[in-house]
């Protein structure tokens, strides 16, 4: 996806409260100068915009890549809700593509199972808002691997870029960078923390109350920060 769209992203989550500033202590208990709430996502008119920028987001990956998928999945929660908006997003584009999600616990009676719409088949893309410790991904592979089909990617909204630990005690790569290295799968996100901080910094006049956040958010990078990008869609 095109810089000038992943800034839209951006603009379209500080819109829409979704994007904040301002101090709040991660599960980790690092102090990050922003906030990312998919929570927020709350009515159709957002959650269809969304939608939208997810589909572009995975359509681009497959223009400039050695990528091809043939379903997504939605991990429980809230993957059910995103998984079924880029569904819709993609059957705009031309792109009719099945998807299902997962049940927390497995039903016992009518169709029965764990999987609820369509079978887990081919190459499968793990729909989701962020990843952090990476627990509802290895869930979600597990999942999709028993079924007899492919993880072929993971899609989420915000990349934060960011290494494991706690605020003192510093991993060696960000999640994303161990989902890599521990599944082979790619993470493709609309948009990462550099691009917030590439946002930033262009903040004109118009913007004053923005480019004030930024060299906190550049600091924070700075000190938590993975080296790479990471595998992200252009």
């Amino acid at each position: 996806m095109s810089a000038d769209l992943r800034a839209q992203f951006i603009r379209f989550c500080l819109g829409a409260g979704i994007l904040s500033f301002g101090e709040f202590t991660t599960k980790a208990g690092r102090v990050s100068p922003y906030f990312f709430n998919a929570g927020r996502f709350s009515d159709g008119l957002l959650l269809g915009k969304l939608g939208g920028f997810y589909a572009e987001t995975l359509l681009a990956a497959e223009r400039t890549s050695q990528f091809r998928f043939d379903m997504l999945f939605g991990p429980a929660y809230k993957g059910i809700t995103l998984a079924s908006a880029t569904a819709i997003a993609l059957a705009g584009h031309g792109r009719r593509v099945p998807f299902a999600f997962n049940r927390k616990e497995a039903k016992d009676h009518g169709e029965g199972g764990d999987i609820v719409g369509a079978p887990l088949a081919g190459r499968v893309v793990i729909v989701d808002d962020v990843v952090s410790a990476g627990t509802s991904v290895a869930e979600s592979v597990e999942i999709i691997r028993r079924h007899g089909a492919e993880p072929a990617a993971v899609l989420i909204a915000l990349d934060r870029q960011e290494r494991s630990g706690t605020a003192t005690e510093i991993g060696p790569r960000s999640a994303t960078e161990s989902i890599l290295e521990r599944y082979g799968i790619p993470v493709f996100a609309i948009a990462s923390l550099d691009d917030l901080l590439a946002f930033l910094e262009s903040a004109d006049s118009t913007d004053a109350g923005l480019a004030t956040h930024r060299d906190r958010v550049a600091a924070y990078r700075a000190r938590y920060g993975a080296v790479g990008a990471g595998p992200l869609a252009s």
